[in-house]
């Protein structure tokens, strides 16, 4: 066509077809997509913020200096129904799977430490979950929590001195005691949420070490029904001060036979098909994986609460403060970096949606399909976020960041602890190489 030909012309075939094709994708089912939250997960998500605003703010910077668990803010929570069993079906029970990161990312936007406090039970109680029976769910979903007038905690028990991210270095032993029909632990955890002032811990010990993280199992250990488990050392932490962390000790602790989440048969059937001979290159999947496997994008919308913070807290800082007689947001220097944290924060949040919706499928029945590592890239990216944007966060108030007379100093304290546990980054980008390459890239 040249430049003086007339503009070309759509037929009325193609304009009719096109008509066609645009009714027929305006029918119900063709609009599914959409970013925007239903007026319920709204109305739940503002909920949850209210809270964090009027309960959680106020005492974050007492509980951060005491580093003791908030157990009066616990109880607010639990008695408003935002804290305990009810409330984590309510959470978890939503066919887009996005409630639970709308809520944790407005209790973590409140502060990260009493936030792991009122969300620490939820690795117990996925363990349970994901492991074990509907008559395990019915036994001690309920003890995880307890209720308003006697509020629990829990304690998911994975990590060891020796094993953090190398889940097959577990020492941890669980031998069972045919005579008495019961199992026998011993060993020692490390990092355990919750360790030692909890009634349930979920425990993952090896049962046969010759099998690797395949002869490993998970079981439910009362405290308050056994003898020999005692709480060791209480971490003092860099961040997340107002959640409590410590060792646990197991000295020849006997548990019921039926403790064993998912059922000793079941056990005994994993045990005997893993000695089978067969091709052992694809990676084990455990229970502590599988509990991971359901939490990694939640983990991720709680770092994302944390960097909002510090990007509003920031934001507001920079239209006020005034040097050289102007808002330093006037300068560039300034703006940009804003401008940063803002699209930083939002792309992090877009991928935990996306692998929030993704794990929907436990709702069917069925196991997430992070083929992609989706749950991996949904965590990795929002812990990095956070360290970035806190510390951006820093710059931005200067002196004054540094300094605990400001919150940011203490949300980049928090913000640290999300390259690290439940998978570091450095781990997670091995589960999405994995996952691409379909290698097992060591």
């Amino acid at each position: 066509m040249t430049m003086t030909d007339p503009k070309p012309t759509v037929s009325a075939d193609v304009m009719s077809l096109a008509g066609e094709l645009g009714a027929e994708r305006a029918k119900p089912g063709w609009s599914s997509f959409s970013l925007a939250i239903n007026d319920d997960q709204r109305e739940l998500r503002d909920w949850a913020h209210t809270f964090a605003a009027d309960v959680i703010r106020p005492a974050a910077s007492e509980w951060d200096e005491r580093e003791e668990t908030p157990w009066p803010v616990i109880q607010e929570a639990a008695k408003i129904g935002l804290y305990g069993l009810e409330a984590s079906i309510n959470l978890f029970i939503d066919p887009s799977g996005l409630l639970m990161p709308l809520v944790q990312e407005e209790l973590f936007w409140g502060d990260a430490g009493i936030g792991m406090s009122l969300v620490g039970t939820g690795l117990a109680s996925s363990a349970i979950f994901s492991n074990g029976t509907p008559e395990q769910w019915s036994q001690w979903l309920p003890r995880c929590y307890g209720t308003p007038d006697d509020v629990q905690v829990a304690a998911f028990c994975s990590s060891e001195p020796g094993a953090g991210s190398d889940v097959s270095a577990i020492r941890t032993r669980a031998t069972y005691d045919e005579k008495t029909d019961e199992w026998v632990i011993n060993g020692q955890k490390a990092w355990a949420t919750n360790g030692g002032i909890a009634d349930i811990h979920v425990v993952v010990a090896t049962v046969d070490p010759s099998l690797g993280t395949k002869g490993q199992a998970a079981f439910v250990v009362p405290k308050s029904e056994v003898s020999g488990l005692e709480q060791g050392t209480k971490l003092k932490k860099h961040g997340l001060r107002a959640s409590h962390t410590a060792d646990v000790f197991f000295d020849n602790v006997r548990i019921p036979a039926a403790n064993v989440l998912g059922g000793k048969e079941k056990l005994d059937a994993r045990l005997a098909k893993a000695r089978e001979p067969r091709d052992s290159s694809g990676p084990a999947r455990n229970a502590s994986m599988a509990t991971f496997e359901m939490t990694r994008h939640i983990v991720g919308a709680q770092a994302i609460g944390i960097a909002r913070a510090a990007y509003e807290f920031a934001l507001d800082y920079a239209k006020g403060r005034e040097q050289f007689g102007r808002p330093i947001i006037d300068n560039q220097g300034i703006a940009f970096k804003l401008a940063d944290m803002a699209l930083e924060i939002d792309a992090a949040r877009l991928l935990v949606w996306r692998a929030a919706n993704m794990s929907s499928a436990l709702m069917r029945g069925e196991t997430p399909d992070y083929r992609h590592g989706e749950g991996s890239m949904a965590k990795l990216k929002a812990g990095e976020v956070a360290v970035k944007v806190t510390e951006e966060a820093i710059q931005i108030l200067g002196g004054n960041g540094y300094t605990r007379e400001y919150p940011v100093e203490r949300m980049h304290r928090d913000a640290k602890i999300y390259t690290i546990f439940e998978g570091t980054s450095e781990i997670q980008r091995l589960v999405i190489s994995r996952a691409i390459s379909g290698m097992r890239i060591r």
